[in-house]
């Protein structure tokens, strides 16, 4: 046997039932004088008339679990009975506010469907018995307008309570982006910053520990490198741990640069990029960058990113290899950055790492491409007579 189920009702949902059953009530008793009764029924009629309108007040409880039935059955019914007009405007008034328009169709057809008998019958009816029955199509025509307007509004309200959920799911997403972002625009600028640092590190550490019988003079002036190193490295994390305290982004943009924050390293700046690294024992060449007019501020920063993570990955994967720095370009022209290396002397790279040089993950050229992207250039990565090219286009408008 197939178990009903249990319908659940909330205190609000029986506060509404219990209205409406003293509404439909009410409204009998109210009109139970000006329904006409034919003379020709007894007391018992009116009695039992009185009876069953009493059930369909109570039956408005059940107007939940089956409002059609209830609606179908009240509207049919009250052809009969006097007493059930309230009632049946409680149902119709569910039947509008709850159920689709094919069933709301349905029922008002039901509750219609006498109206062109009445007016077929109305020029031989009393006044009275008219004015009853046109009273009663317009209440049941209020009844099932008003659960229309009803449940137009509570569309209305659920339209714009979802509407709200997806704008706070949307704006919950795009915080989520904008942290992802600021994370990794923050771990880029660690890299950038401490890489190359830490790169000279790793060389003459690595220099050290393959050659500790080198000269008095080499160990000093690789173990000044190293303090200088690890100084400045020091210097950096401190500088870029401000920033993130202070709670700005580090934007490509707009970032921390241009609102004076923390220095920023130009195009400017590349002589000196280019010398550490000389300084760490590599030769390093450098042509450009080009004289004149200054690059944008992000132009120059991308640029020396550029040259700053190429020369970091020449020292961790090709030590000893020569390495090529080339800057071309103009206003309108757009600036071409170009940084190549040689084959690392000695044994074959691909059987071994030479000390010191550390094991990347390949996410420095992923990091570089994506600021170059951000600042509208392309960049290109590959090998190229034996050793490794980089090369960046980036947009300088006139």
């Amino acid at each position: 046997m197939r178990r009903l189920h249990r319908l659940h009702r909330t205190r609000r949902d029986w506060f509404a039932d219990l209205a409406l059953f003293l509404f439909a009530a009410c409204f009998a008793a109210v009109s139970s004088q000006a329904i006409p009764v034919a003379e020709s029924l007894g007391p018992g009629w009116r009695a039992a008339d009185q009876v069953v309108g009493g059930l369909g007040c109570a039956a408005v409880l059940l107007r939940r679990r089956w409002p059609v039935q209830l609606a179908v059955v009240l509207l049919l019914a009250g052809s009969v009975a006097h007493y059930l007009t309230g009632p049946a405007m409680v149902a119709v008034f569910t039947v509008a506010a709850t159920r689709p328009w094919k069933a709301t169709a349905w029922v008002a057809a039901v509750a219609f469907g006498p109206l062109p008998f009445f007016l077929w019958q109305l020029p031989d009816m009393s006044e009275e018995r008219a004015g009853s029955a046109v009273t009663y199509f317009a209440l049941i025509a209020g009844a099932i307008g008003w659960g229309l307007f009803r449940r137009s509004r509570q569309q209305l309200i659920a339209s714009l309570r979802e509407r709200a959920e997806l704008a706070e799911a949307d704006a919950e997403s795009r915080a989520e982006r904008a942290r992802m972002e600021a994370r990794e625009e923050i771990a880029r600028e660690m890299h950038d910053v401490l890489g190359h640092r830490l790169s000279l590190l790793s060389v003459h550490a690595g220099a050290l520990e393959f050659n500790p019988g080198a000269p008095r003079a080499e160990i000093e002036r690789a173990a000044g490198v190293m303090r200088e190193s690890a100084h400045l490295a020091l210097h950096d994390l401190r500088e870029v741990i401000g920033v993130l305290r202070a709670g700005p982004g580090l934007g490509t943009g707009s970032g921390s640069a241009e609102r004076g924050e923390r220095p920023q390293p130009e195009l400017a700046d590349l002589p000196r990029l280019v010398a550490e690294a000389r300084a760490a024992g590599g030769p390093v060449e450098l042509a450009g960058p080009p004289d004149g007019a200054a690059p944008p501020a992000l132009v120059g920063r991308t640029a020396y990113r550029i040259v700053q993570e190429a020369l970091t990955n020449v020292r961790k994967h090709a030590p000893g290899a020569a390495a090529h720095v080339r800057v071309t370009g103009g206003p309108g022209d757009g600036l071409t950055v170009e940084v190549r290396n040689t084959r690392p002397p000695g044994p074959d790279p691909a059987r071994g790492a030479a000390p010191g040089a550390a094991e990347g993950g390949g996410q420095g050229l992923i990091g570089l491409a994506e600021r170059t992207r951000l600042a509208g250039g392309s960049l290109t990565a590959q090998p190229a007579d034996g050793g490794f090219r980089v090369r960046a286009w980036l947009p300088w408008r006139g």
